[in-house]
């Protein structure tokens, strides 16, 4: 299922937030797993979801809102090519997470939970990556790297700019 993007008109747009919600018909819970699928089709979960996916699943549009709102993996605004997700953990931060969360937001120009001007990185945090033993820990697109310094950032950012192009 994919949605068609920026063009898609509200009418496109529920009856394909229709078709995901009758793939998940008869499952308990199925708010999360529609919402990763919308996501997972459009790239974010924008306000233009939120009613026809309400309506759907018979509940209120403040439950929706709420959910999408709640859980970090779920976007409203569309994100970058790319997506850097430096870890902030515990045992990251004690290997100097924080300087490269610095130096992250000086080379990008962005704050966290922001894009880059060109479109190409969205920099986010994350509070475990599940990678301690190779602290400091980013990721890139899914994609978990180690024992990182601002050239090894520098580096891959570079890389995964290249990819989007």
């Amino acid at each position: 299922m994919t949605f068609s993007g920026g063009g898609t008109t509200h009418e496109s747009l529920e009856e394909q937030i229709a078709e995901i919600c009758r793939a998940h018909k008869g499952e308990r819970g199925a708010l999360l797993p529609i919402l990763h699928d919308i996501q997972a089709s459009l790239g974010y979960i924008g306000p233009q979801c939120i009613a026809p996916l309400a309506e759907e699943l018979n509940i209120s549009q403040a439950e929706v809102f709420g959910v999408v709102t709640f859980y970090k993996d779920f976007r409203t605004v569309p994100s970058g090519g790319s997506v850097v997700r430096v870890c902030r953990g515990e045992a990251c931060q004690s290997m100097g997470a924080e300087d490269l969360v610095a130096h992250a937001k000086s080379s990008l120009g962005v704050g966290l939970g922001e894009t880059t001007h060109d479109g190409s990185i969205t920099l986010e945090q994350v509070f475990c990556l599940g990678n301690c033993g190779l602290s400091p820990a980013i990721q890139i697109d899914g994609k978990t790297y180690g024992r990182l310094d601002e050239a090894k950032f520098d580096a891959l950012v570079a890389n995964a700019r290249e990819v989007t192009r």
